[in-house]
């Protein structure tokens, strides 16, 4: 469904990526996982179009979206939902989901998405008159993730989601994450919290500096030796 070949990236001087590849099949939940500044983020912004790479290529369903504007890369039927949520903080819970929408054009679809996204997550129906900036954390995370489903995408690019969220809440995320899996889209992760992400991947990518280290069935990588001591805590 997606591939990456070759992809590098500069921030200035620096190389965020050197020369990476890697791919995403149709129906599969796909981790990145690796240290601070690795560049999993780097690997989300770049495929949805936000940073230009400096060389290798991006397809998607066989189409070369490398150099295609974000705009039009959500129009594909990719989405991303950022690192920090950036909810819309003065916008309502519904005005938010609303944006997320911004292709549809039918106003039932709209209807369809925002019902979509209050089944998904009831807690964000209960406040969807509520301004974004009162949600707690979760919400905030919940809310980002509905508002990123509500275009339909294929592919679904999830850039830390459990970042600063209390254990409970974590485990809540990851299930619904599995559960919008299960019901046919695609999903890219990014997650500092690995042995989570591991837990619930079919596959995974182990970046360090830039470039990919590992890779494999997630089981078999969260039992690798090298991978428990780095990133599992053993």
């Amino acid at each position: 469904m997606l591939t990456v070949e070759n992809l590098s990236v500069n921030y200035g001087a620096i190389r965020a990526l050197n020369n990476i590849s890697c791919c995403v099949n149709q129906g599969e939940i796909v981790a990145l996982i690796g240290a601070n500044g690795a560049g999993k983020t780097t690997i989300l912004n770049t495929i949805s179009g936000i940073v230009p790479s400096i060389n290798g290529k991006v397809s998607f369903e066989n189409e070369d979206i490398t150099r295609m504007p974000a705009h039009l890369i959500v129009r594909k039927g990719i989405c991303q939902v950022p690192e920090g949520r950036r909810v819309f903080a003065r916008m309502s819970v519904q005005e938010n989901l609303e944006m997320g929408g911004f292709i549809l054009t039918n106003k039932q679809d709209v209807a369809n998405g925002i019902e979509r996204a209050f089944t998904l997550f009831p807690r964000l129906a209960e406040r969807r008159k509520q301004a974004a900036r009162t949600l707690s954390g979760g919400e905030q995370q919940m809310l980002a993730m509905g508002r990123a489903l509500m275009s339909n995408p294929r592919l679904l690019l999830l850039d830390e989601p459990s970042m600063g969220l209390a254990p409970m809440l974590v485990e809540k995320i990851f299930e619904i994450v599995v559960e919008i899996n299960k019901t046919g889209t695609t999903i890219m992760l990014v997650e500092q919290n690995a042995s989570m992400a591991l837990s619930i991947a079919h596959r995974a990518y182990v970046l360090e500096t830039g470039e990919v280290v590992l890779s494999g069935d997630a089981k078999e990588l969260s039992e690798n030796p090298e991978v428990r001591k780095a990133y599992l805590g053993e």
